[in-house]
């Protein structure tokens, strides 16, 4: 173990997974109270059209998926407010949109494309020194915001209406969720891939939610669960030699089946008291 910890691929992709677990385990606490989860599947699903463009013009595959990502939140958050289509239609045009754009692009780019298939499905292991430095960066500055005004987006997230109420835009601070929210899916590409990102915002918190019983709790759980499924995940992947992003989530998944089994007899035993 101790060798492997001296491998500076491995300490990279710990560094960078640690970090995006707290993150995006965190924002997954107000993806689920404001059930966002299609959101941050369709803003994923996107971006492999951003990801696309930077390898066509040879700009940083990482950089113009987060530029396209962030513009494609922005879009929908304008649709939602001067359409009358539900929030769901506009996210599924766009998502389809977006991916089948960046089929398109792919397309017109000869040959094997490895970075195109990382995008796809992750590659921790591969994650560059650049990468590691957006990454820290920009996770701490989404993790400072989501600090510095958490009552409001929890406010915000259990009731709208109360938020407005409280004297603060709501209008506002949802764009600004979409933002962050559309940021830290884009750094979590880079661990799991497109297909599988979101998976780490929903699992956590919904293995949390079944053994806290606070707010607060909820928070704890959910940030140790996630840093303990991409630890695990990571360290079981590179022995067994299988894709790391497949096995961070399948970890999460199983912890909270395990979770689930729990809580369901302890339920069961306080009936029968």
């Amino acid at each position: 173990m101790v060798e492997l910890l001296q491998l500076p691929f491995m300490q990279r992709a710990l560094l960078a997974g640690l970090v995006l677990g707290i993150l995006l385990a965190y924002l997954g606490i107000f993806v689920t109270l404001r059930k966002m989860a299609f959101f941050s599947d369709g803003i994923a699903h996107a971006a492999l059209a951003g990801a696309a463009i930077g390898l066509l013009t040879r700009f940083s595959p990482l950089l113009s998926a987060l530029l396209f990502s962030v513009l494609l939140a922005v879009l929908i958050f304008w649709l939602e407010k001067k359409s009358s289509l539900s929030s769901d239609a506009i996210i599924g045009i766009l998502f389809t949109s977006g991916m089948a754009l960046g089929v398109v692009l792919i397309s017109l780019r000869q040959g094997y494309q490895p970075e195109l298939i990382g995008y796809l499905f992750g590659n921790i292991l591969a994650i560059r020194r650049l990468d590691l430095a957006l990454i820290i960066g920009l996770s701490l500055l989404v993790m400072a915001f989501i600090l510095i005004h958490r009552r409001k987006l929890t406010l915000l997230a259990l009731d709208r209406e109360m938020a407005y109420m409280a004297g603060f835009n709501p209008d506002l601070y949802q764009l600004l969720l979409y933002i962050m929210l559309a940021c830290s899916l884009v750094l979590g590409i880079r661990v799991l891939g497109i297909i599988l990102v979101s998976a780490i915002l929903i699992i956590p918190v919904s293995t949390a939610r079944l053994v806290s019983r606070s707010f607060k709790a909820l928070t704890w759980w959910t940030v140790l669960i996630a840093e303990f499924t991409v630890l695990a995940g990571l360290l079981i992947s590179y022995f067994l030699n299988l894709p790391t992003g497949a096995v961070i989530v399948l970890t999460g998944s199983t912890l909270f089946s395990l979770a689930f089994i729990a809580s369901s007899l302890l339920r069961k035993r306080r009936l029968r008291r």
